[in-house]
């Protein structure tokens, strides 16, 4: 992608990569690049968020850095931390060579070398560079604050070596599942893009593009059961990733087509929760299937 490109472009970049962007999701993406704005990603699980990261760093040819959010995440896990045994390694090195001056030991323990770059500095680093912060709402209100801190300058200071600035920012995506709010200043300052799940035109052309070697029947029939499962009351409806992951499954087993019995013995490909497969065990396959003509 280049300074040149428009939203169009960007869709078309994307959609070489098999991942298909509508409207506002390909002008989030353009602005992103062209404003170095983070694109905040939310919705439910599988419907797509961190796949967008994979596509754009295809994309950008660029490497795709990943922090996977979690509670209790800090900086030392998220930012830099110091090699200490290469550290003392080195003091113990110096000791048996007779170095006795303090502030050369000091300087020489402090140097870039013992630093461990943990993904949020990598990215800083590395140009270009796709940064994804994947489950930003895993995360607790205390990390949030120092994200919001370091995606506004793109730059840390470390207090022994000083502030480290990107010299080209990274193209950032967090994702967030919404198990919480993620804090007002966070989102203010990203674009942001609410992932609903797709019709079923859309989800049929994911999975076609996904997965070309399966047939054309299986994936609209998977496509339509899917749907029909998504509209019941279930614990974790399913995402277009369950939906992939299903597919892949039945043509695993040899099927190019499926039917109620091979449906239901399949579903711990598409349902992760009891009560799930219960329910869905009692719905009518075979009417599904005959009502959507596939």
């Amino acid at each position: 992608m280049t300074e040149t490109d428009g939203p169009e472009q960007v869709r078309a970049r994307l959609e070489k990569t098999g991942y298909l962007v509508d409207d506002g999701l390909a002008v989030a993406c353009f602005l992103a690049l062209r404003l170095a704005r983070p694109i905040f990603c939310e919705g439910d699980a599988g419907v797509g968020k961190t796949a967008l990261a994979s596509a754009l760093a295809e994309a950008l040819d660029a490497p795709l850095i990943r922090l996977q959010c979690h509670e209790g995440i800090d900086a030392s896990q998220a930012l830099y931390d110091w090699d200490f045994p290469r550290q003392l390694l080195h003091l113990r090195a110096a000791e048996a060579a007779g170095v006795t001056d303090a502030d050369r030991l000091e300087g020489e323990l402090y140097d870039r070398r013992f630093l461990i770059a943990r993904p949020l500095l990598r990215a800083l680093e590395t140009q270009p560079s796709v940064l994804l912060v994947d489950e930003i709402d895993r995360a607790d209100d205390e990390f949030e604050a120092f994200l919001l801190e370091l995606l506004s300058e793109y730059a840390v200071t470390i207090p022994e070596l000083g502030t480290l600035r990107a010299a080209r920012p990274p193209v950032v995506v967090l994702t967030s599942n919404r198990t919480r709010e993620v804090h007002d200043a966070l989102k203010r300052r990203c674009l942001y893009h609410w992932f609903d799940h797709p019709d079923f035109a859309r989800e049929l052309a994911i999975v076609r593009r996904r997965l070309p070697e399966v047939s054309a029947r299986l994936a609209e029939q998977v496509t339509a059961l899917t749907q029909t499962l998504r509209a019941q009351e279930l614990v974790k409806p399913p995402g277009v990733a369950e939906t992939i992951d299903w597919a892949r499954a039945l043509d695993a087993l040899g099927a190019s087509e499926v039917d109620a019995e091979l449906a239901v013995t399949t579903l711990g490909s598409v349902l992760k929760y009891r009560e799930d497969a219960e329910r869905a065990r009692g719905l009518d396959f075979a009417a599904v299937l005959a009502g959507r003509g596939v």
